[in-house]
């Protein structure tokens, strides 16, 4: 009887779905607020655009929370579901500290490298977005072998932002006079790989609960 008074299944797949989408809007307003920078007009409006999407994801999050406690049946482990949707909303957070970072260090110049780990997080949070677009799907056999190699991909992006940060770094610390602006850019280029980071651990979570599920 009490089964019956719960839902056996929820719409947990819709919600990662639409979590998916707000990290990737929440990093395109970020890619585009750092290629325009030096207006402060856009920079103000991609700003808001970050933080409106990570504000949504949060909504999301705790709604995926809040029904994992309603739902009888779930369709996959509940301890993956909560590590999933609390993992994805790290990423969101993490653009939104590097959007805020860059306001309150008063950073005056966008860097080739923060350009490039941008980019970098752009891509790496489609790829989230796709792979977790998949879950639904995991009883194709298609859509299993597409999750495992946007899985992948995710982790050669998060190797190349490796690459990108130890780059920076090396060329912060050799050429950067200003001590205050060596710290503003370092702290700024540790967040923004650090949404690889996360990424990364999106993409575990996913391929141990395809291959539980292969």
């Amino acid at each position: 009887m009490f089964g019956k008074l719960l839902p056996r299944e929820g719409n947990f797949f819709e919600l990662f779905n639409a979590h998916g989408a707000k990290i990737v809007e929440g990093a395109r307003a970020f890619q585009s607020l750092v290629q325009n920078y030096d207006d402060t007009s856009l920079r103000a409006r991609y700003g808001q655009q970050v933080d409106e999407a990570e504000h949504a994801a949060d909504k999301i999050t705790t709604e995926v929370n809040r029904l994992l406690h309603k739902t009888f049946i779930t369709p996959i482990d509940r301890d993956q579901i909560h590590s999933l949707i609390n993992s994805m909303d790290d990423i969101v957070d993490l653009v939104q500290d590097a959007t805020e970072t860059m306001a309150l260090y008063d950073v005056r110049r966008v860097t080739d490298e923060v350009l490039q780990l941008s980019d970098l997080s752009l891509k790496c949070c489609e790829r989230v977005q796709h792979a977790v677009s998949l879950l639904a799907r995991l009883s194709e056999p298609t859509a299993h072998e597409a999750a495992i190699k946007t899985c992948e991909e995710i982790d050669r992006l998060e190797s190349d932002a490796d690459r990108v940060l130890r780059s920076a770094m090396s060329k912060l610390f050799r050429e950067e006079a200003d001590v205050r602006e060596l710290i503003k850019l370092k702290a700024i280029y540790e967040l923004l790989e650090s949404i690889s980071d996360r990424c990364e651990d999106v993409a575990n979570l996913i391929e141990g609960i395809v291959l539980e599920h292969s």
